[in-house]
């Protein structure tokens, strides 16, 4: 299901998309090897104010799950850090759809219908400290398999209506960022914060729809408004091929 991507990190996927501990160590040893980290928000065409689309999970009642997020925030605090908005900016990015003056609002209709007839069913997912990426603080989050279902249904609905993806699901790694690095610095004082917070016990979080959004970047933080929100089907078990 998935493939190995050198822009991606973990470049190699995890042996085991449905075994959590798996999913965390591998993440956890990709990011403890990082010799530096780099900044998050230099990246090409995403300057401040650049909007696109996107298919992301979004967790605004999630009490427990902005709880741990806030919790590692503060313990990262000193890193000098961009946290992400505990209460209302956690998410799963899953793809990008356009950029906002390369689609209309005629086919971001098409699109969303196209979708709901194609989506899998709900899941639980468990958000585990702690690890990360060359730009950022994340957790853990897995089983991997609904995800990755559920990003090539997204991928099948754009390709369906013209709409091509950047990104193949093979390529796909989910994660769920806490805070993003803003500059170049040794990775080894972020990794030992980082390692101090692994011992936290993880949270459940329930996947009952997926969001189709008009993202922004406003100055260092994702803001975003939800187009709509399609309900997934009907519940999945974890582990069902």
């Amino acid at each position: 299901m998935l493939s190995a991507d050198p822009a991606a990190f973990p470049a190699e996927p995890p042996v085991d998309l449905d075994d959590l501990a798996c999913i965390a160590a591998h993440d956890w040893a990709a990011f403890s090897a990082l010799p530096e980290m780099t900044d998050h928000w230099s990246r090409p065409g995403w300057f401040d104010g650049a909007r696109a689309y996107y298919w992301m999970l979004t967790f605004p009642d999630a009490s427990a799950l902005t709880d741990l997020a806030l919790g590692c925030q503060e313990a990262l605090a000193p890193l000098g850090l961009d946290p992400v908005p505990a209460e209302d900016g956690l998410h799963i990015t899953l793809a990008r759809v356009r950029g906002h003056d390369a689609v209309s609002h005629g086919q971001l209709d098409v699109l969303g219908r196209t979708a709901a007839r194609l989506l899998p069913g709900a899941f639980t997912l468990q958000a585990v400290p702690l690890a990360g990426s060359r730009g950022a603080v994340r957790f853990s989050v897995g089983p991997w398999r609904p995800l990755v279902r559920l990003h090539a249904a997204l991928l099948q609905a754009g390709r369906t209506v013209g709409i091509t993806p950047p990104k193949p699901t093979a390529h796909f790694r989910p994660h769920l960022s806490i805070a993003y690095n803003n500059r170049g610095r040794d990775a080894r004082p972020v990794v030992d914060v980082v390692a101090s917070l692994r011992t936290l016990p993880s949270v459940d979080v329930e996947v009952a729809d997926v969001q189709l959004v008009e993202l922004r970047r406003d100055g260092v933080t994702y803001r975003w408004d939800v187009l709509e929100s399609f309900p997934l089907t009907a519940p999945d078990f974890v582990g069902q091929q």
